[in-house]
């Protein structure tokens, strides 16, 4: 049976994004395609709505890219029950209110059953910091959080 993998945003925009200047972005940009031809065949990708929404904004033409990427994967509802995670992950004061749409992605991955979460977003999500609040409310909730990692915590060799 594969594992379960909710693809965030911020993958999406690096897959499709032209090569950055810095040269961290790019190899990031590099490395998350390298990983993206091998992750179709290895996982069962998810996103969800919140996601193509994201996607869609911004320039018209790559914004026309990101949902391409996005095409074959299935999407998640979001639910009452994702929402209310959410809302407890940003009550509790670990993620910041205007990280609301952060915390809506790890509710969703989380109340979906996904074995991962897979995210360039170190800031907010992918964050050692907020793992341990993260899997404190999600248990409080009675929900196993996925594994939230970076396209590079991914990759075998």
């Amino acid at each position: 049976m594969r594992s379960r993998l909710y693809v965030e945003t911020s993958v999406v925009s690096y897959l499709t994004s032209r090569p950055s200047r810095d040269v961290i972005a790019l190899a990031h940009q590099e490395l998350t395609r390298d990983w993206w031809s091998r992750a179709q065949l290895e996982f069962d990708l998810y996103a969800s709505r919140l996601v193509v929404a994201e996607a869609q904004l911004g320039n018209p033409e790559a914004a026309a890219a990101r949902l391409a990427i996005l095409e074959p994967v299935t999407l998640l509802n979001e639910t009452s029950e994702c929402r209310a995670l959410a809302s407890k992950l940003l009550a509790a004061g670990g993620l910041p209110k205007k990280a609301s749409s952060d915390a809506l992605h790890i509710a969703i991955a989380t109340v979906h059953g996904m074995d991962y979460l897979v995210t360039w977003n170190c800031k907010h999500i992918a964050n050692a910091r907020m793992m341990r609040f993260v899997t404190e409310t999600c248990h409080a909730e009675e929900f196993e959080p996925p594994v939230i990692c970076t396209p590079e915590e991914l990759i075998e060799e």
